[in-house]
């Protein structure tokens, strides 16, 4: 059943409406929370000293989050800029939200990674295990409650909506019908032909488009029943391989689950080939945030840690992921324009008139979704 799914309202975080400019970061002190249980010389109870976070962002080493992932390449680039860092590298290791996660936890004597990419549903279970430092950086201010960690530790960055890219010249070839909703997924023409989206027992992309199919069933966060039964009828449309550009292109699977962002690359890559692709916003969907997870065992890195949680929710930050195809957070709730030359390559937004903007995720529990997937889905 899917009263698991959902936490009990007392645990809900109240929707805080977002107001006022944006404050530098020199004026304003950081978010510490809790801070009873701070002493005085605690690396994540003070700003960030910008000469230390300069000389820590030499060398960057994250997880999930590479040059290439919502173009977190030009993000680094752009920090590294604002401080005055030249000779910067950055080295990655990509891995699942809950992978993220349960590493930096194993690693907590020897932490490695600075912070990691993870969909946000994530970011309480990061909290719960601790993993986590009690840090909300100034920026986060502007963030309402659901977006950003209770006790710090992560914000939301950008989200994807989940989407489709559909390999038209494929359909054509096979005679099969076009795609424009999750409903044309299910005919028995597609069977075996659809690219998943990963695993919702670990992957956020995956989790939110369970969500979003909640919503364009008849559900909504409160009721995620609609996902179970939709996901049960979607598993044998499924190729039994991972989706890859690489089977899209073949045309072994003709559509494949992806981010918005993420579908328009690989049409790029597609239509580099003479193939002809598209991205299909599947009627209703959902923004899906991401969200920057801070390691906070990596404390000897706490400066840059600080520094770059900030910087991501900046307008440079921003300026960046909307190049890519992502959409900054702040533009998804309505705080922060962006020039336009940064989403000129944007769907037009009609594309998007069905997609929903879930205003709490805190009533949604992530490793619920997954306990679900087992039992009542794969299980069911």
């Amino acid at each position: 059943m899917t009263d698991g799914l959902v936490r009990s309202s007392l645990n809900r975080r109240t929707l805080i409406k977002v107001a006022g400019a944006a404050v530098g970061v020199a004026a304003l002190s950081p978010m510490v929370r809790g801070g009873s249980a701070f002493a005085q010389d605690d690396p994540w109870s003070t700003p960030f000293d910008v000469a230390k976070a300069a000389e820590q962002s030499k060398e960057l080493q994250t997880y999930g989050m590479p040059d290439d992932w919502a173009n977190y390449g030009e993000v680094y680039k752009a920090f590294w800029a604002s401080l005055g860092v030249t000779d910067g590298k950055h080295t990655d290791t990509d891995m699942s939200s809950l992978e993220e996660i349960t590493k930096f936890d194993a690693e907590k004597a020897n932490p490695i990674a600075m912070f990691a990419d993870i969909g946000m549903l994530w970011g309480p279970v990061a909290e719960a295990k601790g993993v986590t430092p009690n840090y909300l950086p100034p920026s986060a201010e502007k963030l309402p409650a659901a977006y950003k960690g209770a006790t710090g530790g992560w914000v939301a960055t950008f989200a994807g909506v989940p989407s489709l890219v559909v390999n038209n010249k494929a359909l054509a070839d096979q005679g099969l019908p076009a795609i424009a909703t999750w409903a044309d997924l299910l005919k028995p023409e597609f069977k075996g032909k659809i690219g998943s989206p990963g695993d919702p027992r670990s992957s956020g992309t995956a989790q939110a488009t369970f969500i979003a199919w909640a919503y364009a069933n008849g559900g909504d966060s409160n009721n995620l029943q609609p996902a179970i039964d939709f996901a049960k009828q979607m598993l044998p449309q499924y190729n039994a391989a991972a989706g890859s550009i690489d089977l899209l292109e073949k045309g072994e699977i003709v559509a494949w689950i992806r981010y918005d962002f993420n579908c328009a690359a690989a049409v790029n890559a597609l239509k580099e080939k003479s193939i002809d692709a598209a991205v299909v916003v599947p009627g209703v969907s959902i923004y899906a945030p991401s969200a920057l997870m801070m390691n906070g065992h990596n404390v000897k890195n706490s400066d840059v840690i600080k520094a770059f949680s900030d910087f991501v929710l900046s307008d440079a930050a921003a300026t960046a992921f909307a190049k890519f195809g992502a959409r900054p957070i702040g533009v998804v709730l309505g705080y922060q324009t962006l020039p336009a030359e940064a989403t000129a390559n944007w769907l037009p937004e009609e594309s998007y008139k069905d997609v929903v903007v879930v205003e709490d995720f805190t009533n949604i529990n992530a490793e619920a979704i997954a306990s679900t997937w087992d039992e009542e889905v794969l299980g069911g």
